[in-house]
């Protein structure tokens, strides 16, 4: 601060920072002590070097040295580091009985510092006090007695001593607390140094027993491997599997012991230990044992051992999978092919057992299916590869008791065994059998299996009844009742077929009618009973009004060589064609034509060509609304319609609704003088007038006709063309009337127009009129 002349303090002015931005160089803290590094500005000069010349000086010397070490104490009496440099500083003196004086001082502060014990007994030692040494590590181990520094110290000096009875008491000490296992190896060595195997066995006893691991079993053996006992070294092995166990044991246990055995020549020995392991290790953990196995068999064993080895590592990952889940049916047919294949009976048998005991949980068909080929293959196993008929027989009698036949059953299982029993020449037993599944639970496969098993031993009554009850089960199976007429039929029984047939088509339900008719109209063909056929053709077409059936019916018809077969066939289309002008699938309809087309293309003339082409309908696009599920508008959506020439000369009322919009346009064309687009004078607009208009029959001729004036000609093709453009109008019919019939109304010539609609009314009901006579004249 600053005073002024008025005597009053004045606070400087700070100065502001104009600019808050970081400066464009960093400077760090790392680069500051750099560079003071650099520049050495903190560098002291060394203090000056003091000489003493006598006695006197050097107490001087002493004096302020050891007060600044006890200042330094008093200050702060927790640094150890303050008492080991005043004690080595004494030390160096060779001030011994100061130092250890310092050092006990120490200790009372802070008697847990493993440095500080460390020091004082290296100082002890450096001095050749070997008793103050003892006593201070005696007191070091019975203070911290986990601190394993100490004990090797404490071992070493008296080992360097040539003390061996004193460093052995001393590792006995030690080893009373267990310690970890570098301290028994450390005693083990020791007692090796000295040539006391013995000893060190009684160690190795003790230390497998403290350390209860497989690696140090496994040195346990080496140990007696390496110095010669190898019946001790086996005798290890073997105590370790033991020892362990099947819940503990591990592979490298294993590997170590077939390894051993390897370099004794015992090649069955390490066999059968490889064996045992892989039977008992999951297979997760035993890569390494595999992996040796394969090794040794490669070295040492023939190719049926290779084969083992490979094998035992696949029933072993099977063996895992089947544990893990019972219920894995695909795996225990891995499994049970694998064992097929290289295994006697009895462990197959074993395998099968246990995989039939895991029953599906619920009672449902679904979860039995793979489950039930277990049995299947267990009595084909038994049968094909044992041969033996009569376990293979109580695998099928079995398998039929656990199955639930009031919920499901499986007709696989009712028709292998009967099979298996007409193979051992037991036709009653099959027929009892078949009879107690009819009996038990009826279904479609059991029934068609024992006839086909009745069919090929020919007896042909019993199929008949087993038809008869087939029928009796399921009546509307028209596959069944097929194949009865066929069997008829084959038999040279045609009344009974004939009659067969005609009790199926009587039945109130089928499954596939159409089938059952086709066979029926399929038999009497071959039997050459056309009359029959054609009956069979008309009940059918009063029952049905399909467009297969009629043109089946035509072909028929056509088929059969005889001099009025066109005229019938022609006939017969033309019954179709006006029974199906009230069908509502015009593609069927139209499917008919298509026939009748190529007919005539074959057969008929050319008015009848041209008949036939005017009937064809006109394919137009149109549109409609489309409304979604919550009744909201879904847009509009794009179809084609077929325009039957037939169909559209029968609604007049949309053929003078076309009229009265074609009126209008003509109206408005000749308000605008010289107009391009009049129909009357552009030819082109002439075409697709003329190609829609309702063509006429081919018995309608021209004279038939009555005569049509120019000007309504004219307006019933524009009328036809705006039907069809009609079609793509976005707007119903309704309204599309409603607004033409009001804009027809507006005009003023409404009068003339009305007469001309009548006049127009007068030619079709003429034209209808001279159809219905060439019809009637047909």
């Amino acid at each position: 601060m600053a005073s002024t002349a008025a005597g009053k303090q004045r606070i400087p002015k700070v100065a502001k920072v104009k600019n808050k931005a970081p400066a464009e160089v960093q400077i760090t803290a790392e680069q500051l002590l750099r560079e003071a590094k650099e520049r050495e500005l903190e560098l002291l000069p060394p203090p000056p070097k003091q000489k003493i010349t006598d006695q006197e000086e050097l107490n001087d010397y002493k004096l302020r040295k050891r007060k600044s070490f006890e200042d330094n104490i008093r200050k702060n009496r927790t640094v150890i580091s303050n008492w080991i440099k005043y004690a080595q500083w004494e030390e160096s003196l060779k001030e011994i009985q100061r130092a250890r004086s310092i050092y006990e001082r120490a200790l009372d502060v802070d008697h847990r510092n493993i440095t500080l014990w460390l020091k004082y007994a290296e100082m002890e030692m450096k001095s050749r006090q070997v008793n103050h040494a003892r006593n201070i590590w005696d007191r070091a181990i019975t203070i911290l007695p986990r601190v394993n520094q100490f004990w090797y110290k404490y071992t070493y000096m008296e080992e360097m001593l040539g003390n061996v009875a004193g460093c052995r008491l001393v590792f006995e000490r030690w080893m009373e607390w267990e310690p970890e296992e570098q301290a028994w190896h450390s005693y083990i060595n020791f007692e090796l140094r000295y040539k006391e195997v013995d000893k060190a066995r009684t160690i190795y006893e003790r230390f497998v027993m403290v350390h209860p691991e497989v690696k140090n079993w496994i040195k346990y053996a080496r140990f007696e491997d390496k110095h010669g006992y190898v019946a001790h070294s086996r005798k290890v092995f073997e105590r370790a599997v033991e020892f362990f166990g099947e819940e503990y044991v591990e592979e490298n246990l294993f590997v170590a012991f077939a390894k051993f055995e390897e370099t004794q020549k015992e090649f069955e020995r390490v066999r059968v230990i490889y064996k045992y392991a892989l039977d008992r290790i999951p297979k997760h953990e035993a890569q390494e044992l595999f992996k040796n196995y394969t090794m040794f068999e490669k070295k040492f064993g023939d190719r049926r051992g290779i084969e083992d080895v490979i094998v035992s590592k696949r029933r072993f990952q099977y063996e895992e999978e089947v544990k893990a889940n019972p219920h894995n049916y695909d795996a225990w047919f891995d499994y049970l092919r694998l064992v097929e294949s290289d295994a006697d009976p009895d462990t197959v048998r074993e395998v099968y057992e246990r995989a039939i005991a895991n029953m599906p949980p619920i009672q449902e068909k679904r979860h039995w299916r793979r489950y039930i080929y277990l049995w299947i293959n267990y009595a084909l196993y038994e049968e094909l590869e044992v041969k033996d008929p009569e376990r293979t027989r109580q695998v099928y009698k079995a398998c039929l008791d656990l199955i639930p036949h009031k919920k499901f059953t499986f007709a696989k299982i009712w028709l292998l065994y009967a099979q298996f029993e007409i193979r051992q020449k037991n036709l009653q037993g099959a027929r009892k059998i078949m009879g107690t599944a009819i009996g038990k639970c009826p279904k479609n496969k059991l029934l068609k299996g024992y006839i086909e098993l009745e069919l090929q031993l020919r007896e042909f009554d019993r199929c008949r009844k087993l038809y008869e009850k087939y029928l009796e089960f399921t009546p509307e199976n028209c596959s069944t009742w097929i194949k009865f007429a066929e069997l008829e039929t084959i038999l040279g029984d045609v009344d009974r077929a004939r009659a067969i047939f005609e009790l199926a088509i009587g039945q109130p339900r089928l499954d596939m009618p159409e089938v059952l008719w086709k066979s029926y109209i399929d038999f009497e063909i071959e039997q050459e009973e056309f009359g029959n056929t054609r009956n069979l053709y008309k009940r059918l077409l009063q029952r049905t009004q399909h467009v297969k059936v009629w043109i089946s019916f035509a072909k028929f018809e056509l088929s059969i060589e005889s001099g009025e077969r066109l005229h019938k066939c022609r006939q017969i289309y033309e019954e179709a064609n006006k029974s199906m002008r009230s069908c509502e699938e015009k593609e069927e309809r139209l499917m008919l034509l298509e026939s009748w087309r190529e007919f005539e293309r074959e057969f008929g003339s050319d008015a009848s060509r041209e008949r036939v082409r005017k009937l064809l309908p006109e394919k137009v696009k149109k549109r409609r609304k489309l409304t979604a599920e919550d009744g909201s508008d879904a847009g509009w959506e794009e179809y084609f319609d077929y325009i039957f020439p037939e169909d559209a000369a029968n609604q007049p009322n949309l053929k003078l609704l076309a009229m009265a919009r074609m009126w209008k346009k003509k109206q408005e064309d000749a308000d605008v003088p010289g107009n391009q687009n009049d129909p009357e004078n552009d030819p082109e607009a002439e075409e697709p007038m003329e190609t829609t208009r309702s063509p006429p029959s081919s018995s309608e001729e021209p004279e038939a006709a009555p005569e049509k004036p120019p000007h309504n000609e004219s307006n019933g093709n524009m009328a036809t063309e705006m039907e069809r453009g009609n079609t793509h109008d976005d707007r119903d019919d309704t309204g599309s009337s409603s607004s033409s019939s009001s804009s027809s109304s507006s005009g003023s010539d409404s009068e003339e127009e009305k007469k001309k609609e009548e006049q127009e009314e007068k030619k079709k009901e003429e034209q209808e009129e001279s159809r219905s006579s060439v019809d009637d004249k047909d």
